[in-house]
C-alpha cells in the first residue's frame, strides 16, 4: 500500500544498483560549500530523479546507507528525505522505505473539465456519484449564480479520478432551469460539460476561478485516501455560456498530486 492508497509491489531497485549497472558517477557532498549538506543531498536525489536513473516507485537507499555513502550523519539525511517527502517527490511505506512518487499533474488554469484536461494528459479520468440531489438556493448561492433565492438548484458531488487514482472532489451547483432533469443523465466516463453543451446546447466560453490553499476535511479525506488535516488546493469556479453564469463549482484537489504553471508575460519598458 503506497500513499496513493494502491496495492503496489515494492521495487528493490535503489540508487547504489543502478550506479553499479550503469557505471554512473558517484555526486559528492562538498563539506566546504556554503550550501548546507541536507541540500546538497537533497539536489543529488533530484539529479537522480530527473534523469531517470531513478523511477517512480523505486527505492531510494535507507537512511544509513545515504549517511555512510556521502558522510552524512541519520539526522541530516532525515532531514534531506523529510523535505523531499513534504515537496511530493517522495513517499514513504512504513516498515519498507522510502520510494520516488509520481510527478505532480500541473493545474489548468484554463477553462477545461476534468475529463477532458487529463485526457489531454495521457490519463484515463474517472468520476465516482457521491450525491446528487436539487434543493432551493441560499441567498449567497443565488447571488453567485444569479437566479432567486429559492429556485432550485442541481447539486453533483462527484470523486474524480485519473488512472484509478482519487484526485479530487468536485462539488458542482447548476440551476434546474438551465439544465431540466439533469440528475437523469448519467456521467460514467462523460464530461459534465460535455453534457451540458450536447443535451442543453449551453457551451461554457468563459469563466473566473480562484485557487487557494486549505486543509482537508475528514469527509474528503476519506475520499481522497488522505489523513484529515493534509495539505489541499480548494478551487471555486464560475463557468459561463454567452453571459449566463451556468455553474459553481466547488472543488478539492489533492496538494501532493497537483502544481501549479503559469507562463508569465514580458516586462516593457517603462512599466515599473
Amino acid at each position: 500500500m503506497n500513499y496513493y492508497g494502491l496495492v503496489r509491489p515494492i521495487p528493490v531497485r535503489t540508487i547504489s544498483d543502478r550506479i553499479t549497472t550503469e557505471q554512473a558517477p558517484l555526486m559528492e557532498i562538498d563539506p566546504r560549500s556554503p550550501v548546507p549538506k541536507y541540500a546538497q543531498l537533497r539536489e543529488i536525489l533530484l539529479d537522480w530523479i530527473e534523469e531517470s536513473r531513478l523511477g517512480v516507485d523505486d527505492a531510494v537507499p535507507s537512511e544509513r546507507e545515504l549517511g555512510l555513502t556521502y558522510g552524512l550523519s541519520r539526522m541530516t539525511v532525515r532531514q534531506t528525505l523529510d523535505q523531499l517527502v513534504d515537496e511530493g517527490k517522495l513517499y514513504r511505506v512504513p516498515g519498507k522505505g522510502t520510494f520516488v512518487a509520481r510527478p505532480k499533474i500541473e493545474m489548468s488554469l484554463r477553462l477545461a473539465s476534468f475529463t477532458e484536461d487529463m485526457r489531454a494528459r495521457g490519463f484515463e479520468p474517472g468520476s465516482q456519484d457521491l450525491a446528487r440531489r436539487v434543493a432551493p438556493a441560499s441567498g449567497h448561492l443565488a447571488r453567485v449564480l444569479g437566479v432567486a433565492p429559492g429556485d432550485p438548484i442541481h447539486h453533483l458531488e462527484r470523486l474524480r479520478t485519473a488512472d484509478g487514482e482519487p484526485m479530487a472532489v468536485e462539488r458542482s451547483n447548476i440551476p434546474l432551469a438551465l439544465a431540466p432533469e439533469l440528475d437523469r443523465h448519467s456521467l460514467a466516463g462523460r464530461s459534465l460539460y460535455r453534457l451540458l453543451e450536447q443535451e442543453y446546447n449551453l457551451l461554457l466560453d468563459s469563466g473566473e476561478q480562484t485557487i487557494e490553499a486549505g486543509l482537508c476535511d475528514a469527509t474528503d479525506a476519506k475520499h481522497l485516501g488522505l489523513t484529515a488535516g493534509s495539505a489541499v488546493l480548494l478551487l471555486q469556479r464560475r463557468s459561463y455560456a454567452n453571459g449566463t453564469c451556468v455553474e459553481l463549482a466547488i472543488s478539492t484537489y489533492r496538494a501532493d498530486r497537483y502544481q501549479l504553471h503559469s507562463t508569465l508575460d514580458a516586462r516593457r519598458s517603462g512599466t515599473g
